[in-house]
């Protein structure tokens, strides 16, 4: 089953509009969070982001956000999936061809329910440096919309070179982001991170690592950093929504020493993700 607009539909009878702007030009959002016990983690978080993505574009999203958590847990009660990784999104709706748009739109809401990854496999990345380039200031940056081809084909071209991620570096050639997710390193005992405004999606699992690590007292920054910078880190890994913290094991071909550090962030996350 699926949430479309408000109604709950089987999958094969769920459709949208062929003008709806979402399909056309990507004309949206989107936002992916795990599912635990029956509840979606952090869902206030990734709504808020979403609202304020909806905003900017202009978007009046046709429910609150408490309305649709309220939908959210419904669908995983029908689907009979209390562990999975829910994906919601929020288009323009339908609409004329052109990129204009009047304020008159219907949006589109539609929930989908998708198997999980499991948490208890240890993984384990072989990170590249991707040759696409993200813009370093394009403030579109800071939500998370339906237009990600450049991450599509950042992530085919790691899958190419027989890695399993790419890092994506800002075209002022700073470290960005990851192709589905965002970047940590250990550098003399601090968890470093990029700012946001560099191209870097304000990722949820990126803002609760920041919080584990304050609860632990580790100590963070934010820095800017060029690739050929990350070499000298003691170790790196990837935040994201459906595998938590993902050490990167080696990086252009070198290998990347662990640090136990990471470990430690890895079960304070997942701790945290069992108790919702």
């Amino acid at each position: 089953m699926v949430f479309i607009n408000g109604k709950f539909l089987s999958e094969a009878g769920a459709v949208v509009p062929v003008n709806d702007r979402g399909f056309m030009y990507g004309d949206g959002l989107f936002e992916t969070m795990r599912v635990v016990n029956g509840k979606p983690f952090r869902f206030a978080q990734h709504l808020e982001r979403m609202t304020r993505g909806a905003d900017f574009l202009k978007i009046k999203p046709p429910f609150a956000p408490k309305k649709l958590e309220k939908f959210a847990v419904q669908l995983i009660e029908q689907n009979k999936m209390p562990d999975a990784m829910l994906r919601v999104m929020l288009t323009r709706g339908p609409g004329e061809r052109g990129y204009g748009f009047s304020g008159e739109s219907q949006p589109t809401v539609v929930m989908t329910l998708h198997a999980a990854p499991s948490l208890e496999k240890t993984i384990e990345w072989n990170l590249i440096t991707s040759s696409f380039r993200i813009p370093a200031a394009d403030p579109l940056s800071s939500f998370k919309t339906t237009s990600k081809i450049l991450h599509v084909m950042a992530r085919a071209e790691a899958a190419e070179k027989g890695a399993d991620e790419a890092l994506l570096v800002n075209t002022n050639g700073e470290v960005a982001e990851t192709a589905g997710g965002n970047l940590f390193w250990v550098y003399d005992d601090k968890i470093c991170t990029v700012p946001t405004g560099r191209g870097v999606l304000p990722g949820i699992t990126r803002a609760i690592v920041l919080e584990i690590c304050q609860a632990m007292g580790l100590q963070t920054s934010k820095r800017v950093i060029k690739p050929e910078a990350l070499r000298n880190s003691r170790g790196i890994f990837v935040t994201q929504s459906a595998l938590g913290i993902v050490p990167v094991s080696v990086f252009d071909g070198e290998s990347i020493a662990p640090s136990p550090l990471v470990d430690q962030i890895a079960r304070a996350y997942n701790e945290m993700l069992m108790k919702g």
